[in-house]
């Protein structure tokens, strides 16, 4: 009775670790990355049709989905993406040879000479 009664003690131990380890998991998802923003036809040379937003992940430019453009200021200003590439923290991942982000954050640019 007490080797019954043990093993299905370890068995519930075991158990709600497993459970615990896989909201883990869940909850983590894909991680932040810095990457290089900019618009994709004038700055990172693709082809397209007007001003779209894009991405540079490892060399390869891929144009975004989830946020646009001018949602992140004046594309055409001096600091715009048409007019400059901007280090940007994104989280999302490529689907369809498309970066389809869940969030995009401009980040500060660094004050030149430092």
């Amino acid at each position: 009775m007490k080797n019954i009664i043990a093993i299905a003690f370890l068995f519930l131990a075991f158990s709600a670790n497993a459970q615990d380890s896989k909201s883990k998991q869940k909850k983590t998802g894909p991680k932040p990355q810095i990457v290089e923003a900019s618009c994709g036809q004038c700055q990172f040379g693709m082809k397209g049709h007007g001003c779209d937003l894009a991405v540079r992940i490892d060399g390869k430019p891929y144009f975004v989905d989830g946020t646009g453009i001018d949602d992140h200021g004046d594309s055409h200003a001096g600091d715009g993406f048409c007019s400059k590439i901007r280090k940007t923290e994104v989280v999302g991942e490529v689907k369809n040879n498309r970066f389809v982000a869940t969030s995009f954050k401009l980040l500060p640019e660094k004050p030149k000479g430092k």
